[in-house]
């Protein structure tokens, strides 16, 4: 049972994604039409402070009209490596460089209808600088405990599913008494 793309076309490139209109072959025969949207695999981090409190930021997301609170996070540049771009990601929207930084996860943001992988890690031993941001960015850091952070999470007030996630990953990890053990990506990296 595995369907297969015999149709695709380009209906939008920008800089941001690539949009195709797939046909997609069933197990009957039958071509079934869907959208595709192609975008770079991104990285999520969980910044840790020496106290134990999170390192957030205030992400002005136009798409959803809302100010959201959400974890550190970017597009992987090509060829970058994904602990590369976690590092540059913290340092320029929290101004935070990581004495370390760990592998936690991994998981596909939307795969009914995207290709992006996030890749998920801690970033601790953190020592604090200014943001470099975008000329388009508006991000304001937030250090919250963790338990404040379930709360807004268990109260539907963190509305950003890739935090979620992560914040869920780190749980994991923090729960078995160590950081992680490595996680592998699909392409096993």
């Amino acid at each position: 049972m595995r369907s297969k793309v015999v149709e695709s076309e380009l209906v939008y490139s920008g800089p941001i994604c690539r949009v195709r209109r797939v046909g997609l072959e069933m197990d009957s025969g039958e071509v079934v039409p869907r959208d595709l949207i192609e975008l770079s695999d991104a990285v999520v981090i969980v910044p840790v402070l020496a106290d134990g409190s999170l390192v957030l930021i205030r992400n002005e997301r136009f798409a959803v009209g809302e100010e959201l609170l959400e974890f550190p996070a970017g597009k992987l540049e090509e060829g970058e490596p994904p602990e590369a771009c976690a590092a540059r990601e913290l340092a320029e929207e929290t101004g935070c460089t990581a004495g370390r930084v760990e592998r936690l996860g991994g998981f596909y943001s939307c795969p009914g209808a995207a290709t992006e992988y996030l890749h998920v890690f801690l970033a601790t031993e953190l020592t604090r600088g200014r943001q470099s941001l975008e000329g388009y960015e508006r991000i304001r850091v937030e250090v919250v405990a963790p338990a404040r952070l379930e709360q807004m999470i268990a109260a539907g007030e963190l509305h950003d599913a890739k935090s979620i996630a992560a914040y869920g990953l780190w749980r994991l990890a923090h729960a078995g008494g160590g950081s992680s053990g490595p996680a592998s990506s699909p392409e096993g990296g």
